[in-house]
């Protein structure tokens, strides 16, 4: 199986997609001035403190101030406030080491925000979901630092293993680890991927994430005003291949030399024999174009996503949940039962509805409206359909059996906005006062209608009237369009161009006489 990474770096924003057998499964945007991203951690100030929600608004440089919840304190916040404490007074310099540090009492898990914190405190705090719509950035001051094959926090004790690393064996030796080398007054969590890495590699990585840490508080206090950037996440990129690359990618493409070289030096650093999968793409055909990415987003993104022999899902979104409706577009399979073609479009729909949530990252409250299913094996057979085809999706899920009323409901993760993509292009022919879905799809829409009309009557010949533009197109080169669908559907195909035709009308004839789609 191909897997490769694309990544494209425009001057405005960087966009990267993952595909799998050239199928875009995952697909991640942001700008290049972008300022929260999950895994900040910023130099706040308490605002103002709300008993009703025991939670604080904190400032760390939003339009709308942060939301801090007395739950996502952190059990040493006290300890954590004091250190800070100490370190703006000495502003980072001479500071003590954590590790010589007293540590205070775990605060109370039914406590008050008001009795922890104070308005005007300066107080440090980590991103933990984006801002989204009209609201700020959601924080916790648990702090974690995010490395390759571990994860460390500051001000714990605590020492965790992956519950996906499946050997009993393996998860007490990481364990034992950790344990003999962390240092005082760090807590770690090890990842999956560290599984069967070396002391020596693990070691390593952990004294550099502690001295990533202490060395913020040595250098960033200088002049600790808030609010103020502490510790940044990695750029992008180099995120999205630290939670993904374990060296089953066979190419990674980037079309930026700044960014191809921090890449290849970042895979090098923890992969040296996977650096050779990076490759840079000069400039000249855009490199979604080159990998045929454009075109997926096009039918993949939009209210209305095609999936197979003329079925399509309708995707909506409000402000609470999402909603997806399951259609059959009435071209089921002859012969078949009702209940058997809905149970073959609703496991086809659970499969590209799987692959939707994860390309737009799509999060909260999911209802999925399929097909209805009489048969309690069946609805039994679709929850587990989606369950599989949810198994790779890095997101938190909860999926729950499809109701009586044929719904499924879905919570996911959410962390960053919603995914939009604008699918819809100027009509050539009305110059923009109105809007046709994107013409790069035609083709594939002309095929799908050909396909199920040359099988529904069993067609042997058959013409086709479209606009001149079209026409030419799918007659283009030696091996045409019109000859590749002729050989595939076993039928003559004839094109007529007809100059009065919109730019994507067409018609189909049999003897002269127009078939009903």
């Amino acid at each position: 199986m191909n897997n490769d990474l694309i990544i494209d770096v425009s001057p405005s924003e960087i966009t990267i997609a993952h595909v799998k057998d050239k199928q875009l499964v995952e697909l991640s945007k942001e700008k290049c001035n972008l300022q929260f991203s999950v895994g900040d951690i910023y130099l706040g100030k308490v605002k103002k403190t709300m008993p009703g929600l025991n939670a604080a608004f904190v400032d760390v440089g939003f339009e709308k101030d942060a939301f801090l919840h007395y739950l996502d304190l952190g059990p040493q916040i006290q300890t954590m406030q004091k250190y800070l404490s100490a370190a703006i007074q000495r502003k980072g310099k001479n500071l003590a080491s954590l590790q010589k540090f007293k540590i205070e009492a775990d605060i109370d898990k039914k406590g008050q925000i008001a009795d922890t914190l104070n308005v005007g405190e300066t107080i440090l705090v980590q991103i933990v979901k984006e801002p989204i719509s009209t609201k700020g950035p959601r924080l916790c001051s648990e702090l974690s630092i995010a490395g390759r094959n571990l994860v460390l926090i500051p001000f714990s004790e605590k020492v965790s293993v992956s519950q996906k690393i499946v050997s009993s064996e393996e998860k007490k030796r990481l364990r034992a680890l950790m344990q003999s080398i962390k240092p005082k007054h760090y807590g770690v969590i090890v990842r999956t991927v560290a599984e069967g890495k070396s002391s020596e590699l693990l070691d390593e990585e952990l004294r550099e994430l502690v001295k990533r840490f202490e060395d913020a508080f040595r250098q960033n206090l200088q002049d600790p005003k808030p609010p103020k950037l502490f510790i940044g996440e990695m750029n992008r990129a180099s995120t999205i291949l630290r939670d993904l690359f374990n060296g089953t990618f066979s190419n990674i493409y980037v079309n930026d030399e700044h960014y191809y070289r921090d890449i290849k030096e970042y895979i090098g650093a923890i992969a040296p024999e996977s650096a050779k999968v990076v490759r840079y793409i000069k400039s000249g055909e855009p490199i979604f174009e080159r990998f045929g990415v454009n075109k997926q987003i096009k039918s993949l993104f939009g209210r209305t996503v095609s999936i197979r022999n003329g079925a399509y899902l309708i995707i909506e979104h409000t402000e609470a949940l999402h909603v997806i409706d399951v259609n059959s577009g009435n071209r089921s399979k002859l012969g078949n039962d009702q209940e058997t073609n809905a149970l073959e479009v609703n496991l086809l729909a659970a499969q590209n509805i799987a692959q939707q949530l994860r390309l737009r990252d799509m999060g909260g409250i999911i209802v999925i409206d399929f097909i209805d299913m009489y048969t309690a094996e069946h609805r039994q057979k679709l929850f587990e359909k989606m369950k599989e085809a949810m198994e790779e999706d890095r997101a938190r899920h909860n999926i729950l059996p499809v109701s009586k009323f044929g719904l499924m409901q879905i919570t996911r993760q959410r962390v960053r906005p919603e995914l939009s993509v604008h699918t819809l292009e100027k009509c050539p022919t009305c110059k923009g006062s109105g809007e046709i879905t994107a013409s790069i799809l035609f083709d594939d829409e002309l095929f799908n209608n050909l396909a199920y009309l040359v099988e529904r009557d069993n067609l042997k010949k058959v013409t086709i009237k479209l606009h001149p533009y079209v026409a030419t197109y799918l007659k283009k080169g030696l091996f045409s369009m019109r000859w590749q669908w002729s050989r595939k559907l076993h039928c003559t195909i004839k094109l007529e161009a007809v100059p009065n035709y919109s730019f994507i009308e067409s018609h189909f004839y049999v003897d002269g006489v127009e078939i009903e789609q």
